[in-house]
């Protein structure tokens, strides 16, 4: 059933890519990047894989982190899920792909109509029993010349973002020791 929910969920994201964007050949000059980091989370792998699940990681990523989930309902973290993210006026639509707390393993794919299509590759491995290495990788393809405007940004953002998810989950765990 989870198959089904995942198949479905991947193609209600391929709609939100607008026909036009379809219709049209693609330009022999789109752009696609790849972006790695590793973050250290102070965590056993089962308190820190968590907090890479999108209800998960408000807990930790910021007030622009609030995702409105249209599956599951109630919303909570499961392959499969489809939901949503506002970031300026662009409306995201996200797909969580693989959620495989046995693996060690998640991907999300997200849409943003006529801009890009980015997928996140995220992958967990334990140090030692109090401490969880987690590998994140971005890969971004533009789906319109406009878009390689928003692939440029968005690459010189993740080559930062280690700094930043290190910075804010660190926060996030002193927080909750006190």
């Amino acid at each position: 059933m989870k198959l089904n929910h995942a198949a479905g969920a991947i193609i209600a994201a391929a709609t939100a890519i607008s026909a036009s964007a379809l219709a049209q050949p693609p330009s022999p000059r789109l752009l696609r990047t790849q972006t790695a980091f590793d973050i250290v989370v102070n965590l056993p792998y089962a308190e820190a894989a968590p907090l890479f699940g999108p209800e998960g990681e408000r807990s930790w990523a910021g007030k622009h982190w609030n995702p409105q989930f249209l599956y599951p309902q109630p919303a909570h973290d499961e392959q499969g899920a489809v939901f949503t993210v506002r970031h300026g006026s662009a409306t995201d639509l996200w797909v969580n792909t693989l959620f495989d707390l046995q693996a060690r393993h998640f991907i999300y794919a997200y849409f943003i109509p006529d801009i890009m299509v980015t997928t996140i590759d995220v992958r967990f491995t334990s140090s030692n029993s109090a401490t969880t290495q987690v590998y994140v990788a971005y890969t971004r393809t533009a789906l319109t010349s406009e878009g390689n405007d928003h692939v440029t940004t968005f690459t010189a953002t993740d080559k930062t973002a280690a700094k930043d998810w290190q910075r804010s989950i660190d926060t996030y765990l002193a927080a909750r020791r006190r």
